[in-house]
């Protein structure tokens, strides 16, 4: 074969099945590899480490191999420096540019590694020495800008897995459906009063099913405790929020969400009142809008996200209604973000998950198991799933984190 280079991998190898992946990936792109060195851990908590001669037809093809093995954690035994080349076209990165993971990553120039400022999952790597010292983040394509000096190829990139057992609720598998829910609920909480006491803030990611299922109150509870940060939805979520606030006949009969004749008409009055206000914050200032979620996020003066659809009523002037702009808006927000919590959502738990580095433990609540598996197989190392009514899960959450909370 033409190419060849040796890596190293070291963790839970056996047990994890990441030794047999490795090997898979190294088949799917036709490449060959020689088990040179392995050593399997003698206890259950120690780390096994395997070194591994990897071949490919061309370097070309080598150069892909290692950065899909680098998704597993794979680093090069002997790295040399980082090859850059220049983006020649705005929005277009260098052939054969290195496609990030949202692992911890470092990058090697004139010998001396520096840490990615940002990681984030299918970005470019882009070094930037305007500062008088090089720095390394991650560009998405929509951020591309002619000039801009990308790393090409896997060399000189070192990854870093993260501890899987860090900030999550623990279990056999990625979904807990089986444990106890206090038990887990109760782990997620103490997660976050670690994160808060460390100084860093809770994300959270939430559908329409919040409101839905009645969980709004508990949820106003634990934004004015404090214990929500930042939040990214979408425009139903809010919507439906600000409906129910706006219209007592749609919160009590769930008028716009089981069908009944004309009662999308509360849903659309409500973003009409909301857009001659001008935005949420000036209906909250001008009396207009005086209860639910969102009204609560603007007065506790937490953070908030909202992205939009093609299917979107309306929609509300707070939207992002630009994706790309939207994402920009997204990732503003997770620079000092220690924990995540996502909460009857696919569009915007995968959206989130994708930008989200792999450090920041995520737990997903739905009543879909399958979610956390799609997470997990885009690369969110640290999700983990809690299969359950969003509902209940935030009452028994609010019981745990706020004292004098009662079911309502």
């Amino acid at each position: 074969m033409g190419a060849r280079e040796t890596v190293e991998v070291t963790g839970h190898l056996m047990d994890s099945g990441i030794l047999s992946r490795v090997l898979d990936d190294i088949r799917d792109f036709g490449g060959d590899y020689a088990i040179e060195q392995l050593d399997v851990g003698h206890d259950a908590h120690d780390p096994s480490s395997a070194r591994i001669a990897v071949e490919a037809a061309d370097d070309a093809l080598l150069q892909r191999l290692l950065m899909r093995l680098q998704t597993r954690g794979v680093n090069q035994v002997s790295p040399s420096d980082a090859v850059l080349a220049t983006a020649e076209r705005d929005g277009v990165l260098p052939d054969g540019f290195y496609a990030t993971t949202n692992l911890a990553t470092r990058v090697q120039l004139e010998g001396v590694w520096h840490d990615v400022e940002n990681p984030e999952m299918d970005c470019g790597l882009v070094v930037d020495n305007t500062s008088g010292s090089p720095r390394v983040r991650t560009v998405p394509l929509s951020d591309v800008r002619a000039g801009m000096r990308v790393v090409v190829g896997a060399a000189g990139v070192r990854v870093s897995v993260p501890d899987r057992e860090t900030g999550v609720p623990s279990g056999s598998g990625a979904a807990c459906a089986g444990r106890p829910q206090t038990e887990l609920v109760r782990q997620v909480a103490d997660t976050m009063r670690q994160v808060r006491a460390d100084g860093q803030r809770l994300l959270w990611v939430a559908g329409p099913g919040v409101v839905h299922a009645g969980a709004v109150p508990a949820m106003v509870v634990l934004v004015r405790a404090g214990w929500v940060d930042v939040l990214f939805s979408g425009n139903a979520l809010a919507t439906y929020d600000i409906e129910a606030a706006l219209h007592s006949a749609a919160r009590n009969a769930d008028v716009s969400t089981q069908g009944h004749e004309h009662g999308h008409e509360h849903r659309v009055r409500a973003v009409n009142t909301i857009r001659r206000a001008g935005s949420i914050e000036d209906a909250v200032a001008e009396g207009v809008l005086t209860s639910g979620l969102m009204h609560a996020l603007v007065t506790c003066g937490s953070r908030f996200v909202l992205v939009g659809s093609v299917r979107d009523d309306g929609p509300l002037p707070d939207v992002h209604t630009d994706v790309v702009e939207g994402q920009r808006a997204m990732r503003a927000e997770i620079g000092d973000v220690g924990h995540c919590l996502m909460l009857a959502t696919h569009l915007y738990a995968a959206a989130t998950g994708a930008i989200l580095p792999a450090t920041v433990p995520v737990v997903c609540v739905d009543n879909d198991p399958a979610m956390v598996a799609r997470l997990a197989d885009r690369g969110t190392n640290l999700a983990r799933g809690i299969v359950t009514d969003v509902g209940l899960f935030l009452e028994q959450l609010a019981l745990e984190l706020v004292p004098d909370y009662r079911r309502t």
